[in-house]
């Protein structure tokens, strides 16, 4: 009789398939383990964290959403310029900050603060970022990981060619790349899914589904029923999950990085969430959105929730929360005020970085600029 031998690539990949079967994006099934009065309403599927981590985790997200409050603040002082809230958003960013290794790679958008800090980035940097400075994304102790990307979907391309090189090398590591659900309109998801899913590249797509790309609502982005779906056409798993629930994102995203640390490919992960701010500070959601939406979602907030199951579950004192918080937003103070005192920007970085030896058309450019700063001096 032939015996059947299970290894532990075996299990892994049976633990990962059990769990996206059960919520099978075809029924439009979101998994969740904590609801949004932060009972556990999935027990089987509690991650393992220690209450110390557990509690680690949610500072970190209180401490995300208090800098991105106050950098919306500062920008509309004047004092930085366009800036994109992560405001509702803080559990994804938080559930890969707890997941995620120093050998991972990361391969952000531009909505990941509470990951960008996890990863090893500072605040100050990010300020520096949005004031306009290229060293903001430079990220001098931040360990694999890449620069804010901007330009939709761009990014997606890059984490597919890590995922490959890895899996070249044989090395132990996986890639998270984090876009927008306007993101999967973009030919580059499909041409870095598909690119990944066929060289079989440990990557995980975390899709942060917030329900708006801009002003176009997701119900306008696609006729699938949902993102995890389009999984199906890539031959990969793919799975749609409560990206407000931390247990939920920490769990998806642990037996998505086993899965695909274990040889098998890239997972599809839809983390479906809600932007309680405006896409950018250049946006104004009312213009697309109703009151009775935002009531309705807020209901889902990431942060309350946590919050909810650490106070019933006797691991968490919120009456200090209040000393936490003016904490925060004295260190937030604090490297704002060192980013934007920082050496000012020398004019010569806008033009040398494209190209080994500067062309003769934007040495011109240049010049003609210098010019003009000189001539503006004079009318002051």
């Amino acid at each position: 009789m032939k015996q059947t031998v299970i290894n532990d690539h075996s299990v892994k990949t049976m633990n990962l398939l059990k769990l996206f079967s059960e919520y099978n994006p075809l029924d439009d099934k979101m998994f969740q383990v904590m609801d949004n009065e932060g009972r556990v309403q999935e027990p089987k599927y509690l991650p393992e964290i220690s209450n110390e981590r557990l509690i680690k985790a949610y500072k970190d997200m209180l401490f995300a959403r208090t800098a991105d409050l106050m950098a919306v603040s500062y920008q509309r002082q004047g004092r930085m310029y366009t800036y994109p809230p992560n405001f509702g958003q803080e559990a994804i960013s938080g559930g890969l900050a707890v997941v995620m290794r120093d050998e991972d790679w990361f391969v952000p958008a531009f909505r990941e603060l509470g990951a960008w800090l996890a990863k090893g980035a500072t605040l100050k940097e990010v300020f520096l970022y949005f004031i306009g400075y290229e060293d903001g994304t430079v990220f001098k102790n931040a360990k694999n990981i890449l620069p804010i990307s901007v330009p939709i979907a761009s990014q997606l391309q890059h984490a597919a060619g890590l995922g490959y090189s890895i899996r070249y090398k044989n090395e132990d590591s996986v890639v998270y790349a984090v876009v927008g659900d306007g993101g999967t309109s973009e030919g580059d998801f499909s041409e870095a899914v598909n690119f990944a899913a066929v060289w079989k590249a440990p990557v995980i797509f975390v899709v942060q589904n917030n329900q708006y790309a801009i002003s176009v609502p997701f119900k306008m982005q696609t006729r699938s029923v949902n993102v995890a779906v389009k999984s199906y056409a890539y031959g990969i798993p793919g799975i749609k999950v409560d990206g407000n629930d931390l247990f939920a994102m920490v769990k998806v995203l642990n037996e998505a990085s086993e899965y695909a640390r274990a040889g098998n490919g890239p997972v599809l992960v839809e983390a479906f969430t809600y932007r309680r701010g405006s896409h950018t500070t250049s946006d104004d959601p009312t213009k697309y959105r109703t009151k009775d939406e935002e009531e309705m979602m807020a209901a889902t907030d990431p942060i309350d929730r946590l919050r909810k199951y650490l106070v019933a579950n006797n691991i968490y004192d919120a009456s200090k929360e209040d000393e936490l918080l003016a904490q925060f937003k004295k260190e937030v103070e604090r490297q704002f005020n060192e980013a934007e005192n920082y050496p000012a920007y020398p004019l010569e970085n806008v033009f040398k970085y494209t190209y080994v030896d500067m062309p003769d058309d934007l040495k011109q450019q240049q010049i003609e600029h210098e010019k003009f700063l000189k001539w503006k001096e004079t009318l002051q």
